[in-house]
């Protein structure tokens, strides 16, 4: 049996720098914890605490908990099963080299 060769995790680098550069609310998520399924841009968002908390809006559990420090950000995304994101037609589907 031959093992699957595998790339370098740096090897992600260059499609998550496009997958993060378009405009997440207009994602669509799945909360983790009802199954209610819709765009980011439709999730209540507190920002009372050191970050910013985004909550179902179906059953208000957590699904985005974002932390900014001024030289790095946390992002959680226990609170969503994915996250589809839309791209533009034109841009290229990454392979490895």
């Amino acid at each position: 049996m031959t093992e699957m060769s595998y790339l370098d995790g740096n090897m992600l680098d260059g499609p998550l720098r496009e997958l993060f550069a378009v405009d997440l609310s207009a994602a669509t998520g799945r909360c983790a914890s009802c199954g209610a399924t819709g765009p980011m841009a439709d999730l209540h968002v507190y920002a009372h605490a050191p970050g910013l908390v985004g909550r179902c809006p179906s059953c208000t559990e957590v699904m985005v908990r974002l932390v900014r420090a001024p030289d790095r950000a946390w992002l959680d995304l226990r609170g969503v099963t994915y996250l589809q994101v839309p791209l533009p037609t034109a841009q290229p589907f990454p392979r490895p080299v």
